[in-house]
């Protein structure tokens, strides 16, 4: 297996399908941004429960743009 951007796309496309997901929901950069910073600033294991977590709020009604900045604010304050 590749780690090409092609080959992220085809797999966050399968699995949201069947997740019953839309996938332009999926705000990849901005999730794979919050987890290389969480990974980097907070702990590398950090990183993809970070990832969850916010999709946990995102599925209790907060907006995922609002979890995703409220993370890194979170990191930003702990690196500050």
């Amino acid at each position: 297996m590749a780690d090409t951007p092609e080959e992220l796309d085809t797999w966050v496309a399968e699995l949201a399908s069947e997740l019953g997901i839309d996938v332009t929901e999926v705000p990849t950069g901005a999730l794979l941004d919050l987890t290389r910073d969480v990974a980097h600033g907070v702990t590398r294991p950090a990183g993809p429960l970070t990832t969850f977590l916010v999709g946990m709020a995102t599925a209790r009604g907060t907006d995922i743009d609002a979890a995703i900045a409220t993370a890194q604010s979170l990191v930003e304050r702990r690196t500050a």
